[in-house]
């Protein structure tokens, strides 16, 4: 149950349960409605656990417009301050003062702005009782008591989802991430830049003591939103078994537990999106990374399968949970579902190619999914494989050898992700998904730029000195997927970029760790992967290669400050 300050001063109770949460009561009014009062805050206290809680504040302005406002409380008990977004909070002994940020500085007659923050307490957290905006104390008036403020308003269900929900629209700058990039030197440069919310565990729904829940995330978007539409990026992210293949991004849920991920993760987000007061946001999700395609690489005898990959390819949860997911979030007008396309060094050779769209065909027609649940495909999350390559094509020969036959392309169909997430798009028109459908390509760390970027093609002496010496993307081996050494910032984020590519994204916020160097022992369920260690020599799925990763990495999604400077250091287009 959340807990609400609704403005009013007369007639207050404080109605607290075994949980420790509390409602605002008000008396009704003998006098009637009195005259607006110069100004109202809603205190909504939306999450509480033993020492800890989130909260939403809104703050309406009744007087004159404002190029600046600042609004101040005091607790009663021993209430901290621990994190905020969308203002400037402070705090001394009691006394919490929240300013503007830059971004929402104005402050209309009659408008509204809001923000949130997380706190630690101890005993009992009662609500305030007494807020100012600029020093006029607000939820009173000349009179008696007023009705309850109402939440703002927002933009109502149009019941119809748009062709492009990027197209127009502002996109929601995480705080949290804006944060981190703030405090690294030269991160103010990128750190308004959008970025993806990722919904890795069920305690992420809520938010933890150091981190934002949905709720959060979505009230905030709605601050940064004003009167423009707004696109906020989610990553659903817990299937049962989860990344097969890959340790270090391995998950809560075992293999088996797909009633849990239904009913404990998939059904409170759909709950919470579905909400009224969300919906004028364009809410975009890219459901499952590193799921479906595993199912097609990484069993059956292959090389490189794996126990748990052929588990999950003989229980169908994968599919099952992604139908569902599909199902249950494309049910709400203003949600967009992407799927996890893989990217082109996975899934671009004729063996993987046709058989994954099939595998996607078949889990969007599962547990009561339709295609019309599908509003399209993302490729290369939290990936490195280069959006374009200039300095050489599929259809280029050396020497009597096409290209297809060098050790880096290795027979593969695609040398880029734009081709690739172009031609994957037919594909699954062909099976059977809408014609309509739109790509989006993670662009966060696919630059590579910076002295190593070649300036041409490389020497004709052989197929492979002509692609090696020209290719953009420097990795050992196109496999390699944690924390890439001599990784840049790619594209920045922008809508309608190319045919059939909905926007390029920074799904992956840039500075997350892929994975750990070593073994860290963690309650996040996230396993050591040796393709995370920078002296692994490899396996079947990187050509037996050296990973290529940086070293000294914490947990995956986890702060690497070390990879955020080197990614803004070989960054293209260069900072």
């Amino acid at each position: 149950m959340s807990r609400t300050r609704t403005a009013i001063l007369a007639a207050l109770a404080l109605v607290a349960g075994a949980s420790g949460t509390a409602a605002a009561v008000v008396a009704p009014s003998d006098a009637g409605v009195a005259a607006a009062p110069a100004c109202t805050v809603d205190y909504k206290v939306q999450n509480q656990w033993d020492t800890g809680f989130t909260t939403a504040v809104t703050v309406t302005n009744n007087s004159a417009a404002k190029s600046s406002w600042a609004v101040k409380w005091s607790y009663a008990g021993n209430q901290k301050v621990t994190s905020g977004w969308n203002a400037k909070i402070t705090q001394s002994g009691t006394a919490v003062t929240a300013a503007n940020e830059t971004y929402n500085s104005s402050l209309a007659s009659g408008g509204s702005v809001s923000f949130g923050f997380n706190g630690s307490y101890s005993g009992t957290n009662a609500v305030p009782t007494t807020f100012t905006l600029d020093g006029v104390t607000c939820n009173v008036d000349g009179g008696g008591p007023t009705d309850p403020p109402t939440d703002p308003p927002t933009d109502p269900p149009t019941g119809t989802k748009v062709d492009n929900p990027y197209a127009g629209a502002k996109v929601y700058v995480n705080p949290e991430w804006k944060a981190h990039a703030d405090a690294e030197t030269g991160g103010s440069r990128i750190s308004s830049q959008p970025t993806g919310v990722w919904l890795d565990r069920i305690a992420a729904i809520n938010g933890t003591s150091s981190s934002m829940g949905l709720r959060a995330h979505l009230d905030a978007a709605l601050a940064q939103k004003g009167s423009n539409a707004e696109v906020v990026q989610l990553v659903i992210y817990d299937l049962p078994g989860r990344d097969c293949s890959a340790l270090a991004s391995n998950g809560e849920l075992g293999p088996t537990e797909i009633d849990k991920y239904k009913t404990q993760f998939i059904d409170p987000i759909a709950a919470i999106l579905a909400d009224s007061k969300y919906a004028g946001l364009r809410i975009v999700t890219t459901v499952e990374i590193d799921s479906l395609p595993n199912l097609v690489t990484n069993t059956g005898g292959k090389a490189t399968a794996t126990p748990a990959c052929d588990t999950m390819l003989a229980n169908g949860n994968y599919v099952k949970g992604v139908g569902y997911a599909l199902h249950k979030l494309g049910a709400i007008p203003n949600v967009y579902n992407y799927i996890d396309a893989g990217h082109h060094g996975w899934l671009g050779w004729d063996d993987n190619f046709g058989p994954s769209a099939t595998i996607m065909k078949q889990a969007a027609t599962a547990e009561g999914a339709t295609v019309n649940d599908v509003h399209g495909f993302i490729t290369n999350t939290a990936n490195y494989s280069a959006l374009k390559e200039n300095n050489f094509t599929i259809n280029d020969s050396v020497a009597g050898k096409s290209v297809r036959e060098s050790k880096w392309i290795d027979w593969n169909r695609y040398v880029d992700e734009l081709s690739y997430a172009q031609a994957f798009r037919n594909q699954l028109v062909s099976v059977g998904f809408n014609s309509g459908i739109g790509m989006l390509i993670d662009t966060s760390r696919n630059g590579w730029g910076g002295t190593a970027r070649p300036t041409g093609p490389g020497a004709t002496t052989s197929v492979d000195t002509y692609v090696n010496g020209g290719r953009y993307d420097r990795r050992i081996h196109v496999g390699n997927w944690c924390n890439q050494s001599g990784a840049g910032l790619g594209e920045r984020p922008q809508a309608a970029p190319a045919a059939g590519i909905d926007a390029y994204v920074w799904m992956k916020p840039p500075g997350e760790s892929d994975g750990s160097s070593s073994a860290i022992s963690n309650d996040e369920g996230k396993g050591f992967d040796r393709m995370c260690d920078p002296t692994y020599t490899g396996n079947p799925r990187n050509g037996n290669s050296m990973s290529g990763a940086l070293p000294n990495a914490p947990l995956s999604g986890h702060w690497f400050s070390a990879q955020f400077q080197e990614l803004m250091k070989n960054a293209y287009p260069a900072l």
